[in-house]
């Protein structure tokens, strides 16, 4: 299986980083490695002094394709969820500097923590859905997909232009602004539309 990403697909957050607004979908990828699952906790890695919390909704493919045309796209996922895009800031910041790739930055053990799947049939508005994030009961984060600059239809449809879906693939979709770094000990909540789905402690 694979980790499709979607970056800057909230303008806010691109604002809230002073990046560029992207001219079109920026895509990228984490190994199966990267994913933590089950309430796991995340384990702080020694080569950041920086990582955040990106907090997205994450779609499950359950049928494979390619060149997928969107008018067709929500018929190949079959559930959603709250995740975690853990990111090395400073690591990020640095291979950017120098015109790298960042990768080590994004794409590290465990750095994809998916919550409890939530059906399709069970959300009455993909396209608003609200979602938010507590850091030991204080909401850090909020956000609702109807800001998304690509639809879930769009973001299906191009990324397999490039990659082939497979059954039991996961796209993380973009984070809103209200991104911020993370620290040992603290408990974090990933809710869908009010209902918790995601639990993960800092170590």
């Amino acid at each position: 299986m694979k980790i499709i990403c979607i970056a800057r697909n909230y303008l806010a957050h691109v604002h809230e980083l002073g990046n560029a607004v992207p001219g079109g979908m920026v895509l990228f990828l984490k190994p199966a490695s990267a994913l933590l699952t089950g309430g796991m906790p995340f384990h702080h890695p020694d080569f950041s002094q920086h990582i955040d919390y990106e907090t997205e909704i994450v779609l499950r493919v359950s049928k494979g394709g390619s060149r997928i045309p969107a008018k067709a796209a929500l018929s190949h996922i079959d559930a959603v969820t709250v995740g975690i895009d853990f990111t090395a800031r400073d690591l990020q910041a640095s291979q950017k500097a120098k015109g790298l790739p960042w990768e080590i930055a994004k794409s590290f053990d465990s750095s994809a923590c998916l919550g409890s799947w939530m059906p399709i049939s069970e959300i009455p508005q993909l396209e608003a859905i609200g979602f938010h994030l507590e850091r030991d009961g204080t909401v850090v984060q909020k956000g609702n997909t109807k800001a998304m600059t690509f639809g879930f239809a769009a973001i299906i449809s191009h990324a397999s232009k490039y990659f082939t879906l497979e059954r039991g693939d996961v796209i993380f979709t973009g984070t809103p602004a209200g991104i911020g770094k993370i620290a040992s000990g603290e408990t974090y909540h990933g809710y869908l539309n009010g209902q918790q789905l995601l639990a993960c402690k800092i170590q």
